[in-house]
């Protein structure tokens, strides 16, 4: 969606994956803008807000997540924005083609602050960013995410550290005032970035239990401790297969392999989620920024003795013209070698390091193994020794 909004994707259409009508043609009745206040699980029938009740055989809850607001008087001012569903995007779009739009503030340092940034940026809008904390997108390693800072500064996105926000105000030079601990800022329209958390209200009406996460629990074939009753999505917890804990990681290519799931389940076939390996990313002006697996504090909570090792190397082959920085951050367990995470950042080739080393921890490799895997070299990918294989060999000889 932000790139729609930064006019990356010029089409609406582009972002829908199939229409209502699209769905009545095989046969599948789709309501939108229809709410849906109550579940009744004995009666087995939905209440929708209009009173209309509709009977199920079988319930699939995909109620994805609800973005966080800092509670703050004047949050639901005109120009103020969370961006969380298709309509918020075209809302977003709208608004920058119609107001005049001079500056932007974004609230937070997430995945969707930073490529808001550039979205909006790249538009010749000046774009400001209050964060909590010190640093973006505090998952990575500080060091990296000084690297992301760095970038933010570079394209001329001010940021501001360790603010506080106390209310949204009519502006005078611009439609709105944001007031903080650090004194106020004006701009003509406001995106709330703070986070987001799993949309169970109607999983709480209907006692549905909820994991740890404070998602819906659900089993590896996506079922709910309600039998008929399924859970997809960001609504949903995941297996992660490092951890092996029952996680909450809302990402789309997460909610469509669980909505297969049990949608085979639902046609009377028989199949199961194998979990995740946290697998993210994200792109900020020139820079890739990815992650897999665990951090070292989710190491640590999971039960592993994490030490891990930063380095910084070339993307490609010291021999050809230009130096494409790459830093890579490698999380193993101390005890056993195992691999647990990592962190990679770069303007080329920090991906598709992170896809490699995803598909090392869906299978469960070593330190060892990851130090010598037969990579696909050539001058312009990689060195002979890739930064994978110069990361996992320095991190073992820590240990």
């Amino acid at each position: 969606m932000p790139y729609y909004i930064g006019d990356v994707i010029k089409e609406e259409k582009r972002l829908i994956a199939r229409t209502p009508e699209k769905f009545r043609e095989t046969g599948v009745d789709v309501r939108i803008d229809t709410r849906v206040e109550e579940v009744d699980g004995m009666a087995g029938q939905v209440r929708l807000a209009d009173r209309t009740r509709i009977p199920y055989d079988i319930l699939v809850l995909g109620t994805g997540t609800t973005p966080l607001m800092p509670g703050i008087p004047g949050e639901d001012r005109q120009g103020v924005f969370t961006l969380k569903r298709f309509t918020d995007a075209v809302r977003i779009k709208a608004w920058l083609r119609e107001v005049p739009c001079r500056k932007v503030i974004i609230v937070g340092a997430g995945f969707i602050g930073m490529e808001m940034c550039e979205a909006i940026r790249n538009l010749g809008i000046e774009t400001q960013v209050f964060h909590r904390g010190t640093l973006p997108v505090n998952r990575w390693d500080p060091e990296f995410s000084q690297a992301v800072l760095d970038e933010l500064r570079r394209h001329g996105v001010d940021f501001v550290t360790e603010t506080e926000t106390r209310a949204v105000e009519e502006g005078n030079n611009h439609r709105l005032r944001l007031v903080t601990n650090h004194g106020e800022a004006e701009a003509d329209m406001i995106l709330m970035a703070v986070g987001i958390r799993p949309d169970v209200t109607l999983a709480k009406q209907m006692g549905l239990p909820l994991g740890e996460t404070g998602a819906i629990r659900v089993n590896l074939s996506q079922m709910t401790p309600r039998e008929g009753v399924y859970a997809v999505g960001d609504c949903a917890e995941s297996f992660h297969r490092v951890s092996r804990r029952w996680v909450n990681i809302p990402l789309g290519d997460i909610a469509n392999k669980q909505g297969r799931v049990a949608g085979r389940n639902i046609g009377g076939g028989s199949m199961i989620f194998p979990g995740i390996v946290g697998a993210q990313s994200f792109k900020v002006f020139d820079l890739e920024v990815a992650a897999t697996g665990l951090d070292e504090r989710e190491a640590a909570l999971s039960g592993f003795h994490p030490v891990s090792s930063l380095v910084w190397g070339n993307a490609i082959a010291g021999s050809m013209p230009g130096n494409t920085k790459l830093g890579l951050n490698l999380i193993a367990d101390r005890a056993t070698g195992k691999l647990l995470g990592a962190q990679t950042v770069g303007k080329a080739g920090a991906v598709s390091r992170i896809n490699t080393l995803s598909a090392a921890l869906w299978a469960g490799l070593t330190l060892d193994d990851v130090g010598w895997l037969d990579l696909a070299y050539a001058p312009p990918f990689s060195g002979s020794w890739d930064l994978i294989h110069v990361a996992a060999q320095a991190l073992r000889r820590q240990i």
